[in-house]
C-alpha cells in the first residue's frame, strides 16, 4: 500500500512524502529507524479514484530480481560501498520502474536507513522473507552470503511457479471457453430452439426432463425477473430491460473484486489457506512447496549462522500459507521454552513425519542446513513430478468434461426435435 506521511526529523523539520509498505505500523517502524518522527499518515490517494482496483500494480520481473541480487552480492562481498553498488545496478537494469525503486532505496539508504528498512517500503518487489533475510544478514554481517542464497532462492521459486503456471494454463483456458460457450448457447441458440420445439409440439409438448430444465435455464437467463424485483434497479429507465445474465455476470464480477480484497486481510487470507488445505489434490501440492520452502530457506539461515528463533521467524513467511505459518510460531514458542524443533513438528498436522525425523537427525549430529537442503531437493522434485503427472491427466479429463457438456446439450436439443418431427410425420 502507498502512505502519505508528515514527519518531523531530529532538527524539528517537517517532512512531508510518500512511501510503500505493508502496513501503517510497518511504515512507522520505517520511519523511527531512519530518525523521523511521524506526525499524520494516511492512505495515499489515487488519481483513478474508485476506478483504482482496475489499475495494475507495476512489478518487478523475477529475472531482474535474481541478477539485481547476485549481482549485489558479489559487489557487497568485493568490499564496494552500498551506495556505490546500488547506483551501478540502477544503471544497469533495463527495467525503468525497478531504476525508481532502486533510485529511492539508494537515497533511504544515503539517509541511514538499513537495506532491509529500505526494502520494506516497496512490497510488491521484494516479498516478506526477501526483507527478513536481508535483516537477518545485516544483524549478523553476513549480507553477501544471504544475497547468495536469495538469488538461488528466487530462481527456485520462480522455476517452481513457472512449471505451475504452465500446468495450469490449459485447464483455465478450456475453462473459460466452455463457461463463454455455455452462456453464449443459453442466451442466442436454446431460445430458437424453444421456438422450434413448441411449433412442433405446441406449448403443452411433453419433453423430458434433461431438456425442460436446459430450457427454464435459458428462460432465466434470457428474462428480467431478477432486475425487476429489486424496486431501486426496475426504477431506471432501459435497465428492467436488460436480461437476468447480465446482472448475474456483474455481481460476480463485483463479488470477485470484493473477494479477494477480503482474502488480501490476514483473517481472510488465513480462512483462504485454510480452505486449500482441505482441498484434496491442492492441499498435498500446497503442503509439499511449504515443506520445500521451509527446508531451504531454514538451512540457508542457519548455516549463514542466524539463531533458530530469528531463522523460524523469517520461514515462517517465506512458506506462503498462513496457517503452516501458525504452526511455526507455535513451535517457536516451544523451542524458546527449551525443546528442540523436532519435538513440535513431530505433533504437526501438516508437516510430514519424514521432516521432523530428518530435523532429529540434524540436530543429534550438528548439520541441520545439510540435512534440510536434502529434505527440500526431495520435496522439490515430488512437486515437480506431481505438476507433470497433473498436467498430463487435466488434459484428457477437461476434454471429457467439455465433450460431455456438448453431448448433453445436443442429445437434450435433438432428442425432442426427432422425436416430434417423428410424431408429426405419423400423423
Amino acid at each position: 500500500m502507498r502512505f502519505a506521511y508528515t514527519a518531523t526529523n531530529k532538527d524539528e523539520k517537517t517532512i512531508s512524502g510518500v512511501a510503500e509498505a505493508s502496513s501503517k505500523e510497518v511504515l512507522v517502524a520505517t520511519l523511527n529507524k531512519q530518525g523521523l518522527h511521524p506526525i499524520i499518515i494516511k492512505v495515499a490517494s489515487d488519481k483513478a479514484g474508485g476506478l483504482a482496483f482496475l489499475k495494475r500494480k507495476k512489478k518487478v520481473k523475477l529475472k531482474d530480481l535474481v541478477v539485481f541480487t547476485r549481482q549485489l552480492s558479489t559487489m557487497i562481498s568485493a568490499g564496494v560501498p552500498l551506495t556505490r553498488c546500488l547506483s551501478t545496478l540502477q544503471s544497469q537494469s533495463d527495467s525503468k520502474y525497478f531504476q525508481q525503486v532502486i533510485a529511492g532505496i539508494t537515497k533511504d539508504v544515503e539517509g541511514g536507513a538499513p537495506l532491509a528498512d529500505a526494502f520494506e517500503k516497496y512490497p510488491n518487489v521484494f516479498s516478506e522473507v526477501y526483507i527478513n533475510m536481508v535483516r537477518a544478514g545485516e544483524a549478523g554481517g553476513i549480507l553477501d552470503e544471504i544475497l547468495k542464497r536469495l538469488s538461488a532462492q528466487v530462481e527456485q521459486d520462480a522455476s517452481m511457479r513457472k512449471k505451475i503456471k504452465s500446468a495450469m494454463a490449459y485447464p483455465v483456458v478450456i475453462l473459460t471457453i466452455t463457461i463463454i460457450a455455455f452462456f453464449g448457447i443459453m442466451l442466442f441458440v436454446i431460445p430458437k430452439i424453444a421456438k422450434i420445439l413448441t411449433n412442433l409440439g405446441g406449448p403443452d409438448a411433453k419433453l423430458p426432463i434433461y431438456t425442460q430444465a436446459l430450457l427454464n435455464i435459458s428462460n432465466f437467463l434470457v428474462s428480467s425477473s431478477i432486475i425487476r424485483s429489486i424496486p431501486v434497479l426496475s426504477a431506471i429507465p432501459g435497465l428492467n430491460q436488460l436480461p437476468n445474465a447480465v446482472f448475474i455476470a456483474a455481481a460476480l464480477f463485483i463479488g470477485s473484486i470484493f473477494l479477494r480484497r477480503y482474502i488480501k486481510t490476514p483473517k481472510g487470507k488465513y480462512k483462504f489457506h485454510s480452505l486449500l488445505l482441505r482441498a484434496p489434490v491442492l492441499k498435498t501440492i500446497i503442503v509439499k512447496v511449504a515443506v520445500a520452502r521451509f527446508s531451504r530457506t531454514f538451512a540457508s539461515l542457519m548455516s549463514a549462522g542466524v539463531g533458530v528463533l530469528d531463522a523460524l521467524e523469517v520461514t515462517g513467511g517465506a512458506i506462503g500459507n498462513k496457517v503452516l505459518q501458525s504452526e511455526l510460531e507455535e513451535a517457536a514458542k516451544e523451542v524458546k521454552n527449551g525443546k528442540q524443533l523436532s519435538e513440535p513438528l513431530s505433533k504437526s498436522k501438516f508437516f510430514p513425519p519424514i521432516v521432523s525425523q530428518m530435523l532429529a537427525v540434524g540436530e543429534e549430529t550438528g548439520q541441520i542446513d545439510t540435512i534440510l537442503v536434502k529434505v527440500a531437493d526431495f520435496y522439490e522434485e515430488e512437486v515437480e513430478t506431481m505438476i507433470d503427472g497433473l498436467s498430463s491427466l487435466i488434459e484428457p479429463l477437461m476434454i471429457i468434461v467439455l465433450g460431455s457438456i456438448v453431448g448433453l446439450i445436443a442429445a437434450s436439443v435433438m432428442g425432442p426435435i426427432a422425436s416430434l418431427s417423428k410424431n408429426i410425420g405419423n400423423n
